[in-house]
């Protein structure tokens, strides 16, 4: 059956939710989570890593919200034959996002989110991508559109004059950059990433400018790296596509019951993968349940021996988290000549599982995140759910 859309305003503003309500009791407990003091028992070498796959996880959850089929097993392989990998477009798509989550890490703090930094996003985003229906790139990046759009499966019309979206854009800019109380934080970024998603100012590339726009809010409300915080937005709306769509549509009418409902739904699953996520960054948790079993995964596949596995198992139990040729002999190889630890370890370096350090080049840390090993680093992530896609 065709859906007949339609146009219908209604002016942006917060919602004020009672005392008792459930989307009053999340904002109290997402505020305990932003506020709470992180042990920091991960070190940045190792958080950092961590960082780099959930953004990878993030930019690839976008992407498949919007049809890209891109899978978690082919993206590792991409990482890890970067130099030998063909860049097709759905893989562009995701560079892309990850580009633009670094973009927003090094400039929120001392830019605004204003239209010149929304455009600058949609820029990033649809950047060397084929045009629709063959691709997912903009004829016209980083400006908003001067023609009508539909929104597939939406009973909303998005307005279709370039004054009308200039308008709303300015209003949402607005709406965003207003000084208001902290407590109205998360709901502000719920209703503005409603707000973006209902205006669609984009010819194309909407969704995944609307999910970095999320992320921005995030970062700069004080859910960032630089407070030892991880953030995946896009797993609320990717876990089920179709619920996602569903409570947007939910707030189209403007109504406050359903633009409440669709708050609540974002700051549950915030809530969740906040959650979820914080446990990374408790070390002996890291360690335990997913750097120590993906090692065994390795071992298991022959990508690693024996020898190696003590090696990489001992750098990451040590309390620095990092090894020296010294730690080797006298603690994990004592039977090996010095010249065949140096073998050992320089085949290591080489397959860049250990990394030395930029002023310490005879000091090594694990490195996960662009060789094999992130191959059972994701299965544990996914066997511990930790990994919003599903395959």
């Amino acid at each position: 059956m065709e859906i007949i859309s339609s146009f219908n305003h209604y002016d942006l503003n917060l919602i004020q939710p009672s005392f008792d309500s459930e989307l009053t009791n999340l904002v109290v407990e997402l505020e305990g989570l932003r506020n709470k003091v992180l042990r920091g028992t991960t070190r940045p070498f190792m958080f950092f890593q961590i960082k780099e796959i959930f953004h990878l996880l993030e930019s690839l959850g976008s992407a498949r919200i919007e049809g890209n089929n891109t899978t978690i097993a082919e993206i590792i392989e991409t990482r890890i034959e970067e130099e030998n990998t063909r860049k097709t477009p759905s893989k562009i798509e995701i560079d892309n996002l990850q580009n633009a989550m670094e973009f927003i890490d090094e400039n929120i703090d001392d830019h605004p989110i204003n239209n010149s930094f929304i455009r600058e996003l949609h820029k990033i985003v649809v950047k060397d991508l084929p045009l629709p229906p063959e691709g997912e790139g903009d004829k016209t990046p980083g400006k908003y559109r001067n023609y009508s759009v539909q929104i597939k499966k939406s009973f909303h019309q998005p307005p279709e004059l370039e004054s009308q979206i200039q308008s709303y854009m300015d209003e949402l800019v607005d709406f965003i950059q207003t000084n208001d109380s902290p407590k109205y934080d998360l709901i502000k970024t719920a209703l503005a990433h409603h707000r973006f998603m209902w205006i669609h100012p984009f010819g194309n590339g909407n969704g995944r400018t609307g999910r970095l726009l999320t992320y921005a809010m995030l970062v700069k409300q004080g859910f960032n790296i630089k407070k030892g915080k991880l953030i995946n937005p896009t797993a609320i709306f990717c876990l089920d596509r179709d619920l996602y769509n569903e409570k947007l549509s939910i707030a189209d009418s403007g109504r406050e019951i359903g633009l409440t409902e669709w708050c609540e739904f974002v700051l549950k699953g915030l809530k969740n993968e906040i959650e979820k996520i914080d446990k990374l960054l408790d070390y002996k948790f890291f360690r335990e349940e997913i750097v120590i079993p993906a090692l065994k995964i390795s071992l298991d596949r022959k990508l690693i021996t024996n020898v190696e596995e003590s090696i990489l198992k001992w750098t990451i139990s040590n309390k620095s988290q990092t090894i020296v040729n010294s730690d080797i002999r006298k603690n994990v190889l004592k039977n090996k000549s010095t010249q065949q630890i140096s073998n050992i370890l320089k085949g290591l370096i080489e397959r860049k599982m250990l990394m030395p350090f930029e002023h310490s080049p005879r000091k090594y840390f694990l490195r996960f995140d662009n060789n094999y090993l992130l191959r059972g680093i994701m299965q544990v992530l996914k066997e511990k759910d930790f990994l919003p896609l599903p395959e």
